[in-house]
């Protein structure tokens, strides 16, 4: 379920060129962050002109909320389709953890997590799509989580919504931390304690 990264290889056409500087802009922003390009590095990785990208995206604010809401609606579909095909709880936050693992794995981490560690610098729009997106992954874990405790495959001390905050900070920080050691697997061994702290299954891996 590759997702959370785009690609439009093969696409053509005026009409594709929107999605073209989405697409580098989306990976930059994950690799460099949000302040780490500019419309320049866009349009020389695309061989396009600095007018063109002006064109479809105004203001690099504009961009930025492009990049959100097209992330945003991809990462819904990846939870729309863990609740379709992963019905127990353990599962589906397991299945969850792997949405960050593979984009660890590509050498890129989670975009609104990159633009959170940026969000003081950012314009007050693409802050508000960044806990818009955050808060829709709390109250996706808080479900998780509270079936979890109904069917008794999950135990945790206080509130889902809680519980559901600190698992999503917790992936995010243990991004940044794995990815400045260029070790995917300490992510993956991070979240697999994680997993088996509410679970039970000391040792459990995602």
């Amino acid at each position: 379920m590759k997702l959370l990264t785009a690609s439009t290889s093969g696409a053509s056409g005026r009409g594709d060129t929107r999605a073209r500087i989405l697409d580098a802009a989306e990976r930059l922003v994950q690799q460099r962050g949000f302040n780490g390009f500019s419309y320049a590095t866009v349009a020389a990785e695309l061989g396009v002109t600095k007018a063109a990208l002006h064109h479809h995206f105004p203001s690099k604010t504009a961009l930025g909320e492009a990049l959100i809401t097209r992330y945003s609606e991809r990462f819904a579909a990846a939870l729309e389709a863990i609740d379709a095909t992963d019905p127990q709880a353990r599962a589906k936050l397991a299945a969850y953890v792997e949405l960050y693992a593979r984009v660890l794995r590509e050498g890129r981490m989670c975009l609104c997590g990159m633009l959170a560690a940026e969000y003081e610098t950012l314009a007050p729009p693409i802050r508000q799509a960044v806990l818009e997106f955050l808060e829709h992954n709390e109250s996706w874990l808080a479900g998780v989580l509270e079936q979890g405790r109904a069917d008794g495959s999950m135990r945790f001390s206080g509130s889902a919504a809680e519980t559901a905050d600190s698992i999503l900070g917790g992936l995010e920080g243990t991004m940044l931390v794995a990815r400045s050691y260029g070790d995917p697997v300490r992510f993956e061994a991070t979240a697999a304690r994680l997993l088996a702290g509410l679970t039970g299954e000391q040792g459990a891996r995602s």
